[in-house]
């Protein structure tokens, strides 16, 4: 992503729509975006897993790890096995949020916009990597799908880390509420799929958020 293509997605995280901002406005983010960028210790991780079936519904070969929720399994209904990815920018920048929170609201609210930009960035990055390897077996894979999606509960935090290792390799954490540390990492499910099936899947109509989304009815998506 361009810097200028990651500034338009930070005035989208911070819902502008086409208002006319000032130069001390431009500046500030163009400030935020070298600060964070300057920051952020990214790392992330990811594992392959076959999906076995059962009438409990679908769960991790290998482990006790059960995709819950009707969504989940509309998302992988074209998948044999997918992939778990973790991903994080690393402490200092929420360290900085939370520093400029006690002093300047509205630069804490740009440095958040920023970050989120990034770490969706860093995702699409990962995801082009999986891609590549996928694609000398004629593979690819549908969008990312994480807990707290649809009816795909966010308590499942804690299990799906303890899966990939999170905290020993990339220092991912979630609290008892589900809540990730560091605030801003992601974590989220690839279905493999066939290429076929990759541009049947990823567009906005079959997106479980699309009567709801307020990107689709504005007429843009939320992905690249």
């Amino acid at each position: 992503m361009t810097n200028f293509e990651r500034k338009k997605e930070v005035l989208r995280y911070l819902a502008y729509k086409n208002q006319e901002l000032d130069r001390i406005t431009h500046e500030l983010i163009d400030e935020s975006m070298i600060e964070i960028s300057s920051i952020a210790k990214e790392r992330y991780l990811y594992n392959t897993f076959n999906i076995l079936r059962n009438k409990d519904g679908l769960y991790l070969e290998g482990t006790n790890f059960y995709l819950i929720g009707q969504d989940i399994e509309k998302h992988l209904n074209k998948s044999e096995s997918c992939i778990l990815i973790g991903a994080s920018l690393g402490h200092e920048v929420d360290k900085r949020i939370r520093y400029y929170e006690k002093i300047s609201m509205t630069k804490a609210l740009i440095l958040d916009a920023c970050a989120t930009a990034l770490i969706e960035d860093l995702c699409d990055r990962i995801c082009n990597e999986i891609e590549r390897d996928l694609k000398i077996d004629g593979k690819g894979i549908t969008s990312r799908y994480s807990p707290g999606y649809g009816d795909f509960p966010i308590g499942v935090q804690r299990h799906f880390l303890s899966i990939l290792d999170g905290k020993r390799q990339i220092g991912l954490t979630a609290t008892s509420t589900s809540i990730l540390i560091p605030r801003k990492s992601v974590t989220a499910i690839v279905g493999i799929v066939s290429k076929d099936e990759v541009k049947k899947e990823n567009t906005c109509t079959n997106c479980y958020k699309n009567n709801t989304c307020k990107y689709a009815k504005e007429g843009c998506g939320c992905g690249p």
